[in-house]
């Protein structure tokens, strides 16, 4: 499994975070993309001569499928710290991304306010890559997934809302391993054309202290409020095999449940 990590620091006294910054993260970076990548002299979507080439169209236009980029964060920051993974082919389109970053810092702004920010900290693959405020992509940007650990008994950490719906509901109260594994094997087989085969974990929760909570964010394109809630907590889990604890380790990588791109469902495993 091929992937590339962008990890990005700002600052400017005038920006403050929201407690969830995914929203206002995906919708602007959107909007710089289109900016940087559209060449139709329109900058129309609909029926676009250039759809099945276009990168603003893979990641924003394409519905109803798993796109393969996700944002990482952590809710409620003070500072301006993100980072956002490109999976699979989508890490030879790292120089566009990398300009429609520049360009929504530097140019576009954040927030209503579309506060800017003249000068940040980039890193890919965690190298630092601004060098006197010139970017500087490295030759070797594509990194290959590896688990260099094993533990058969960790804590799983909900670090932002996890959405993960089960007999079409979403989960508020509880969880099963199966829940989050499936979802795990569903997400990977997507991005990175597997087959999805759905398989029982090794492993038992032994400890949950999670909860639901309840977010919103508002569609411009849809013009109506909605819901991001999911759960955020710890989980004890005993018992894993390496098979099941590398499944884990793939989550924490590209994210689980719903919305991911949004930076929903970013898991932690910390060995025990």
């Amino acid at each position: 499994m091929k992937y590339t990590k962008i990890s990005i620091k700002a600052e400017n006294k005038n920006y403050k975070n929201p407690f969830f910054l995914g929203s206002q993260l995906r919708g602007s970076f959107g909007h710089s993309l289109k900016n940087i990548t559209c060449i139709n002299p329109s900058f129309s979507c609909d029926g676009c001569f250039a759809s099945t080439s276009c990168i603003y169209h893979e990641l924003f236009e394409k519905k109803n499928e798993y796109h393969k980029f996700r944002f990482d964060f952590r809710l409620a920051q003070k500072e301006l710290a993100f980072s956002l993974f490109l999976f699979d082919d989508m890490t030879l389109k790292l120089p566009y991304i990398i300009a429609s970053i520049d360009f929504l810092l530097k140019k576009q702004g954040l927030s209503k306010e579309k506060i800017t920010f003249k000068h940040y900290e980039m890193s890919i693959n965690a190298q630092n890559e601004i060098i006197n405020d010139t970017i500087k992509i490295p030759k070797e940007i594509i990194k290959s997934f590896q688990v260099e650990s094993f533990s058969s008994k960790v804590i799983l950490r909900l670090v932002t809302p996890l959405r993960i719906k089960k007999n079409n509901r979403f989960l508020k109260d509880t969880i099963e391993l199966s829940d989050i594994t499936n979802s795990i094997q569903k997400r990977k087989g997507a991005i990175f054309d597997d087959t999805f085969e759905p398989k029982t974990p090794a492993g038992t929760i032994t400890k949950q202290n999670i909860r639901f909570i309840e977010l919103t964010r508002y569609s411009n394109r849809q013009k109506t409020a909605m819901n991001l809630g999911g759960l955020v907590g710890e989980i004890e889990i005993e018992g894993l095999d390496e098979a099941t604890y590398t499944l884990l380790k793939i989550g924490e990588l590209i994210g689980v449940g719903k919305s991911s791109v949004f930076g929903l469902g970013k898991i932690e495993v910390v060995d025990l």
